[in-house]
Formats: C-alpha cells, structure tokens, sequence
C-alpha cells in the first residue's frame, strides 16, 4: 500500500496513476463545473454524493456510506479498476478527496491524497471533459473494523470531533438538526493537519498534534465530523502521522443530531452519560 498523502515527486514516478478530482461544496456550488474550468491533465471527475455516498437520511445521515456495488459501479463507470493506483485531489487540503481515499484504502485499493491539492500543480491545467474506458471494479464489502457505530462513538476511549470548532462548541450549524458535539468527543479539526498552503503537516508534528490531545495509537479512536466526509481527513492524517488506522462513525453529527440523544456544547469535551444495561449511552 502506498502512503496515505505523496506529492508530484510521486505521480512523475507513476504514469499510470489514476487522478481524480474530487471537488465538493457544503455551499452547493458545482465540484463538476470546478473540474470543468480547470483540472489536472487526465484526471477524472468524481461526484461525491452520487459516488461516494448513500441517500442521505435522518437515520443514517447526511452522506451514508455508499453500497459496496454502487461505489463499484461508480468506479468502473469512471475508468478506475481493482488494480489501479489512485491519486485524489480537490481544492480543499483533501477535505473531500479524503472521502475517496479512505474509502479505496479501506477495500484494499493503493490510494493517496495530492499534497496540496490543485494549488501545488506546477503545470497548465486541462479544461473540458476526460472520459476512460469503462473497466470491472469488484464490489467488495466494507471492513467492519474500520466502522463506528453510534453507540461506539458514544463510548470510545477516544472520540474525536473534526469539524471546526465553532460547530463543535455549538456557536454555529448551518446543515444539521441540532448545535453541539458528542459527549466526551475532543474537537481536532482536519484544518489543523495542514499547513498555510493547504499541504499536511510533516508526519512528526502530526504525531505531536495527536499526543498532545492523548492519542498515540490509532486503533483507540473514532472520528466523525458532520456528515462522516472530513473525518476521513483525520483519519488519514492519523495514518500519515505513523499510528495506525482509526474508526470511522460514517453517520456522524448529521446522525446523532437528528436523534434525542444528548448534546454537550462549549469548549470542553462534555461529560458522557452513564450506560444503560443494553450498553447505549443515554
């Protein structure tokens, strides 16, 4: 598998690498029309709510984990196959490229983040559509270990909230049904992995990010952010940083806000309430 982030070096040392582009707004504005306007040269465009997620619900969330066979579909529709190397980039420091790639390394596929994304190109962009031969990409299920319940990121030893912080002390939420964080979670947002230029931090002042938060094993931690999108952020940069692989909560704030389970709000992580004889934290 290669790391979870690499740079142009890299893509000049791989040719074949796939390249996709996944441009996102929270705002609505089109990622499509954004890769229209100007992308890498060859890189392919994916829609991260068609793609990369359900149908958003109350219950499950604003951006659900795809099925396995609809992300298949959408990859192989693209030109993507099982054996390919996959390098994701969006205008964002890879908060919504990371969606992809977490997913693609979850199934086993060699996937990485663009370091500095579209800004740190050197070259002339492309403009217009790019079209690869449709190929098979084999549906395969998701890794239960890898997934967070809402129950588990109610009790984890570590919880971590990677939404920015005036969503996570409830001063703010513009999408979801109620202001506020997880009981217990600590706000550690995806902003903070990267740098002024939108590029990660080097993976040992990551590493000193997390201890100062109390986490040097990945493997204790769940992350969520509002719709389980850039959590993966953190998750990757949690792998970057040399700790290992974390948990996903894929329903996220969008989930628990739309249920009655308690909120804490401020600065401070919140205390959690105690359990309940059916192990659901109340």
């Amino acid at each position: 598998m290669i790391p979870p982030v690499v740079d142009q070096a890299f893509l000049a040392a791989h040719p074949d690498a796939v390249l996709v582009d996944v441009r996102w707004y929270l705002d609505g504005r089109s990622g499509r029309d954004a890769w229209l306007s100007g992308h890498l040269p060859g890189a392919v465009f994916v829609d991260l709510n068609t793609a990369l997620a359900a149908p958003p619900s109350a219950e499950a969330g604003r951006h659900p984990l795809p099925e396995p066979e609809q992300f298949a579909a959408a990859l192989g529709g693209l030109g993507i196959g099982d054996a390919d190397t996959v390098i994701a980039y969006d205008d964002a420091g890879g908060s919504s490229a990371g969606r992809l790639v977490w997913l693609l390394r979850t199934v086993g596929v060699s996937a990485a983040l663009l370091n500095g994304g579209i800004a740190s190109w050197e070259g002339p962009l492309e403009k217009g559509e790019v079209t690869r031969d449709a190929v098979s990409f084999a549906a395969r299920p998701w890794d239960a270990a890898a997934l967070a319940t809402i129950d588990d990121a109610a009790t984890a030893l570590h919880v971590v909230d990677a939404r920015a912080g005036a969503r996570y002390r409830g001063e703010t939420e513009p999408v979801d049904a109620r202001a506020g964080h997880i009981p217990g979670a600590i706000n550690l947002p995806f902003s903070g992995n990267l740098d002024a230029e939108q590029r990660f931090l080097a993976p040992a002042v990551l590493r000193q990010r997390f201890a100062q938060a109390g986490i040097s094993d990945a493997s204790t931690v769940v992350v969520y952010c509002g719709s389980g999108v850039t959590a993966c952020h953190d998750l990757l940069a949690l792998e970057y940083a040399g700790l290992g692989r974390a948990r996903l909560y894929p329903g996220s704030w969008s989930q628990y806000a739309a249920t009655t389970r308690p909120q804490a709000t401020g600065s401070e992580p919140g205390e959690r309430p105690s359990a309940t004889p059916d192990g659901v934290s109340r």
